[in-house]
């Protein structure tokens, strides 16, 4: 289950309010867009649920359960800027959050354990559409391709929540159709809730099962120190989308992609 429970938050930065009395109930595989205005609080709340930050007032639940105090493998992440580590190749990217979790020190692994990782992360290399790149360099991928990279470092862990901070937004159009597809793709087959964050309407409505809009009710210049942004719409696509079931209506747009289709 990845059902997440946000209660009455608020975020202060000193006068500041950021995020005024926020509340959403995310059900488990929910895939949640976030739109708004920029500067309304969107990224702050991913990185609340990210647990980067800390709330100002309010609670947020994963499971039933308080948010554990600092990032976690429960959690993955993709950021507009490509998150992945330069000096690394695809399969090392890949393989790092394994690495670090078995040994926090040396990050190393070894034997029948190293090769069972490897085998790991090849198939999710394979999974975003990067076989043959195993042994190249970011420098060597072009931004679709770090894109799915940073995609496949996020989910080797097997979040229960993937987040993405308007991860396509960089990519041209084409691409970012390409992208729009597999991350269908991964959505219908992994066992994950969605959280992501766009300014693209049409990329919100495309993806989402659900698009939630942020503003700021009182928006005049006195006041934007001291009333922060909430939620105004909360929108469910229509016809529904569910994780792993094909839409009734179109489901060569909704329904589980296959492999072929990528």
């Amino acid at each position: 289950m990845s059902a997440l429970s946000i209660k009455n938050l608020w975020k202060e930065y000193g006068d500041q309010i950021v995020l005024e009395n926020v509340s959403i109930e995310i059900e488990s595989r929910a895939f949640v867009a976030l739109v708004g205005p920029s500067g309304c609080g969107k990224s702050t709340f991913l990185r609340l649920l990210l647990g980067q930050e800390r709330q100002t007032k309010g609670e947020i639940l994963l499971d039933g359960l308080a948010l554990p105090k600092e990032p976690g493998p429960d959690r993955g992440v993709v950021f507009q800027r490509y998150s992945v580590f330069p000096h690394l190749t695809v399969l090392g990217n890949v393989m790092l959050g394994k690495e670090l979790k078995a040994s926090r020190v040396a990050a190393r692994l070894f034997g029948a354990v190293k090769r069972a990782v490897e085998d790991e992360a090849r198939a999710m290399i394979a999974a975003v559409g990067l076989a043959g790149s195993e042994d190249k360099y970011p420098a060597q991928l072009s931004g679709g391709m770090q894109q799915r990279l940073a995609l496949a470092q996020a989910l080797i862990m097997r979040p229960k929540v993937l987040l993405l901070d308007e991860p396509f937004g960089a990519l041209d159009p084409g691409i970012r159709a390409e992208i729009h597809t597999l991350m269908k793709k991964l959505w219908h087959e992994a066992p994950m809730t969605v959280v992501m964050v766009t300014h693209d309407m049409r990329e919100a409505f495309t993806l989402a099962t659900r698009v939630v809009a942020f503003e700021r009710p009182r928006d005049r210049p006195e006041e934007k120190l001291r009333y922060g942004a909430t939620i105004t719409r909360d929108i469910a696509i229509w016809p529904t989308r569910k994780a792993g079931e094909a839409s009734l209506f179109r489901p060569d747009r909704d329904g589980p992609v296959s492999s072929q289709g990528q």
